[in-house]
């Protein structure tokens, strides 16, 4: 990799990089200034989220959060639910506890160190590098998916980007090559270019403004790069979920645990079906011998709701139904008004769930 540097002026690639990013950037609201929480937050959400998804999330979460005190100073619940819909909620949990570790720690100031932004929960490599280059001007690498998609094909590097190890050859490149005078500007023009013009397939090639640079548009191999392994095959689940009113027209709702998949989150009542068993005979004996429920479900289900998570899929049959008898509410589950159900956060499966129900009701 080294010889690939070595074929770039460096100073012409800076120069070409960065007047284009100061020409063609996108207006987003965490380029308004250079806030290192801000940039913090929208990294976190940019993170598996896709640009235009993250900016109305952003604009809400800062109005409700818009300093480091009053995050780490709110309920749980309440960051969850300005979190909901945006999926991977262990990230918000993890930035609201590294949050409250710099209000106690740092004097509500983000740290302006390596070594001290990486012993924050949940602040790995890129997002270190991104906040530290982005909001302090240090020369950092941010290296995310896109920024090894654009390196891949400046370099012509063909390590397989799915494996950990790659990452520090990229982080090396970026390294000899990242703009001392405005690495702010360096890294978030790498990853403009990722987004916008040096994208997975079809890059925008004669758009592009290093092209003159690119030795894998000089080979003709830029279509071959990046390497990329694909991922191993997803767990397939099957669910049975049913919305659940009792007499006084309250709903059952449920927390999950603590930790694992979608942590903390409330939904409606769900389980995973058996070859052996009836769908609807397994939901109720669920709710009959974990919470002491009993329950009447509709003959024919409301919806078939498929979710795709990073690792597996859910295909949840969804019914509507009746409480039969008294509930006793505990600490995960809970009777809730129509209204105090928007109080609480649920993972987009179960908002489907809710919507299909309401269309169901009103029809």
């Amino acid at each position: 990799m080294v010889s690939t540097i070595e074929k770039i002026n460096k100073q012409e690639f800076q120069n070409d990089l960065l007047n284009w990013f100061k020409e063609e950037q996108r207006d987003l609201p965490w380029r308004k200034d250079q806030d290192p929480y801000k940039v913090w937050v929208s990294e976190i959400m940019l993170q598996q989220t896709r640009v235009d998804t993250v900016i109305p999330y952003f604009n809400r979460f800062i109005e409700k959060f818009p300093t480091i005190e009053a995050l780490a100073d709110a309920d749980e619940e309440s960051v969850l639910k300005a979190w909901e819909g945006l999926g991977y909620y262990s990230r918000v949990r993890n930035l609201q506890a590294a949050v409250r570790e710099v209000k106690e720690n740092y004097n509500s100031k983000v740290p302006n160190t390596p070594e001290e932004i990486k012993s924050l929960k949940g602040v790995g490599p890129y997002t270190a590098g991104a906040i530290l280059s982005i909001a302090y001007g240090v020369p950092e690498p941010a290296v995310d998916g896109n920024v090894m998609r654009v390196f891949s094909r400046i370099l012509t590097i063909w390590d397989d980007i799915a494996k950990a190890s790659s990452r520090k050859v990229f982080e090396q490149a970026v390294r000899e090559l990242i703009s001392h005078d405005n690495p702010s500007f360096f890294n978030q023009a790498l990853m403009e270019l990722g987004a916008l013009i040096c994208t997975p397939t079809s890059p925008a090639c004669l758009l592009c403004p290093v092209r003159e640079h690119c030795q894998a548009f000089e080979e003709g191999v830029q279509n071959e790069l990046p390497v990329k392994t694909k991922k191993k095959s997803m767990k397939h689940i099957e669910l049975i979920a049913a919305v659940l009113k009792d007499q006084e027209g309250k709903y059952l709702i449920h927390k999950r645990p603590s930790d694992g998949l979608l942590a903390n989150l409330w939904e409606f009542p769900n389980v995973e079906k058996s070859q052996l068993v009836k769908p609807k005979d397994v939901l109720h004996d669920f709710l009959k011998k974990d919470f002491q429920v009993n329950i009447q479900l509709e003959k024919e289900s409301l919806t078939t709701i498929p979710h795709v998570f990073s690792h597996l899929t859910w295909n949840i049959d969804v019914y509507s139904g009746e409480i039969l008898g008294q509930v006793e509410q505990k600490e995960d589950l809970k009777l809730v008004t129509k209204e105090e159900l928007t109080q609480y956060a649920f993972p987009v499966s179960h908002q489907k769930m809710w919507k299909a129900y309401q269309e169901m009701v009103r029809a």
